[in-house]
């Protein structure tokens, strides 16, 4: 459960009447209690599912800090919070490999927000050094996606 929505729930827990709150999200649970009561907070790491399209992510070994781990390269960053597809749906290949040269507009992967599918393309051409994220997984806005170079 990421920290901003529990940041949020705890708004909504001073701003209403409750002393208690409870979410569950799948294994991941979160119990917020407030006025002089015991709080407790538990975290459950999410599971770890298939993708969707059984494509592995293609990215550099990590081998310190992140910095290091992506490759010298133009980024192609997240221009929304969504869900990552590497393909058009299941079944289909992905539309982008490592190594494979791109062109300005080619299409590089899609990401779901709110039931749209957004096709986001290159701004750049040259060839696909790294895949920084997995199908299926979300992602953040500004998030870097790729590495062309």
């Amino acid at each position: 459960m990421d920290i901003r929505k529990i940041k949020k729930l705890i708004e909504l827990l001073e701003e209403s009447s409750l002393t208690e709150i409870e979410i569950v999200e799948g294994e991941e649970s979160v119990r917020l209690v407030r006025n002089g009561q015991a709080q407790a907070v538990t975290y459950a790491p999410p599971p770890v599912l298939a993708p969707a399209v059984a494509i592995a992510p293609q990215a550099v070994e990590s081998t310190g800090s992140e910095e290091e781990q992506v490759p010298e390269g133009e980024l192609v960053l997240s221009p929304m919070v969504g869900t990552f597809f590497a393909a058009s749906g299941p079944g289909a290949g992905p539309f982008v490999t490592m190594g494979q040269k791109v062109g300005v507009g080619d299409i590089l992967c899609i990401i779901e927000a709110m039931k749209m599918f957004n096709q986001i393309e290159s701004d750049v051409a040259g060839t696909v050094v790294a895949i920084l994220v997995e199908n299926g997984q979300p992602v953040e806005y500004d998030q870097p996606l790729f590495v062309i170079r």
